[in-house]
């Protein structure tokens, strides 16, 4: 098995700035859990100069971390003599300033608090330390690289980047590390000598997402089917008890959260913000936004506006894929899975109707979440646009409903609707889906009274059967490979 860094071009960009730069640097960097933060700071770092790992512990008292952190230092670095266990965090910094100063000041010296929030815990007094030391003495230390980690994203953003106080206009570079692409998800397979076809790992993408450490269960000569079956259907997968492992490690509260979860879990298509609110009896304001914050800054869940509505109303969507897998298919089988009941559950479930269905929902949400490469195929990679779906409810019943599964308007005076379906060979078009088609870009072009050139645009794994409607309707067709590049 190969190591190193796969994908993240721009994040390396970043990290090979501050190891050049003859100044001080300040990086803070968050991501849901598992995406691979700690692999990348570390695998970037950890041979670049003298590298210092402090990770904080969740529920970990004040005394105990301060010990764990000592710990280190004294492993790391040449302490003066005379030197004891701090009392507090003023203290433990301050002996981390000293040790620093005993080096060789054309060495870097990367300083990397991992899980930040979890060492800076209410009444810890750790963010003021921190505070205090980078301002009084790191920050005029020109070899110094400090860099703070959190999965708790919005922690990180209110406390640190948007901090009002000692930290304000400190931070020198801001990541924020995204699950991998489809791209750079085969790539990082590859290098961990699994090959599979695009199809397996779509159907992976699809139930484990783009997450760095789920993809490291991935067994070479195993297909898609047999691994999510291992990982998320026996007793000893290491998926099985990730889902309340994962919300209650980022949220102190995480009932909330897992209320919106589950509830947009049901509304694949997404949910506008009011109705979201009533179905989990929520009100508007305060704390429903900071929940809200909390699980898109995490990456759980994306708003965007509806289509040529006004901006308050967004419409949310659940976006993490590893959450709606859990919540369709392994939630209600938790018990079975336990007993190990049915070890081979998930292989036998490939041909049933409902995995049909939920699969096509799924793979939209890949869709939405490879615009960039849908656009670079459609040629438009330089065209300013807005994505968005679209729905038209009937207000009698002699009209008849429509839905666009991808809108891109295009500031090209050009719209392209997409039309997204998920299927293992090529799609063929007949003559009444064709009238389907006909119809809802009428209605499309009827209620939207848009003057824009629509382009009909058809998204599926193994692109069209030629036929006289597929060259009729359809203005531009995309295949997997579009989603790859």
């Amino acid at each position: 098995m190969r190591t190193g860094i796969f994908g993240r071009e721009g994040e390396i960009k970043i990290l090979e700035r501050l190891l050049k730069s003859t100044k001080p640097e300040f990086l803070a960097i968050y991501g849901r859990r598992r995406v691979g933060k700690t692999y990348l700071i570390h695998e970037f770092f950890k041979d670049k100069g003298v590298y210092f790992l402090i990770t904080g512990s969740k529920n970990s008292n004040k005394k105990l971390q301060i010990r764990k952190f000592y710990r280190e230092l004294r492993s790391m670095f040449a302490l003066p003599s005379g030197s004891k266990e701090p009392k507090d965090w003023d203290e433990a910094l301050y002996a981390l300033k000293e040790a620093v100063s005993l080096v060789d000041s054309s060495k870097k010296i990367i300083l990397f608090f991992d899980e930040l929030p979890w060492l800076a815990s209410n009444r810890s007094g750790f963010l003021p330390a921190l505070e205090y030391i980078w301002n009084q003495y790191f920050s005029h230390m020109n070899n110094v690289i400090l860099i703070v980690c959190g999965s708790a994203a919005n922690w990180i953003i209110k406390k640190v980047i948007n901090n009002k106080e000692g930290l304000y206009g400190r931070i020198s570079e801001i990541i924020k590390l995204n699950a991998f692409t489809l791209d750079e998800t085969e790539k990082f397979l590859v290098s961990q000598d699994v090959k599979l076809s695009r199809r397996q790992i779509v159907e992976l993408y699809l139930s484990l997402g783009g997450i760095a450490k789920y993809l490291t269960y991935v067994h070479s000569g195993e297909s898609a089917a047999q691994t999510i079956n291992r990982l998320c259907f026996t007793s000893q997968g290491q998926l099985v008890e990730e889902f309340n492992n994962l919300y209650q490690s980022l949220f102190d509260d995480a009932q909330k959260h897992l209320d919106i979860i589950r509830e947009l879990a049901k509304k694949k298509s997404g949910i506008l913000l009011g109705e979201l609110l009533e179905k989990i009896h929520l009100p508007s304001g305060g704390q429903s936004s900071l929940v809200l914050e909390e699980l898109q800054e995490s990456g759980f869940i994306a708003t965007a506006p509806e289509f040529q509505k006004k901006t308050k109303d967004k419409r949310i969507w659940l976006i993490d894929e590893y959450s709606y897998f859990y919540i369709t298919w392994m939630e209600k089988m938790k018990g079975s899975i336990l007993l190990g009941s049915d070890k081979d559950y998930w292989l036998k479930m490939q041909n049933d109707p409902h995995w049909k269905i939920w699969s096509g929902y799924a793979f939209e949400s890949i869709c939405f979440k490879h615009i960039a490469q849908i656009k670079k195929a459609l040629g438009i990679s330089g065209v300013l646009t807005t994505e968005s779906q679209w729905f038209y409810r009937p207000k009698n019943k002699s009209e008849k409903g429509a839905q666009i599964d991808l809108i891109i308007d295009r500031s090209d005076d050009c719209i392209n609707l997409c039309e997204i379906k998920f299927c293992h060979t090529a799609f063929t078009i007949d003559q009444q889906y064709a009238r389907e088609l006909e119809r809802k870009v009428a209605v499309f072009k009827e209620r939207s009274k848009t003057s824009k050139t629509v382009f009909l645009t058809l998204i599926t794994p193994f692109g069209m059967q030629k036929n006289q409607y597929s060259t009729e309707l359809v203005n531009c067709e995309l295949q997997l490979d579009d989603l790859f590049s």
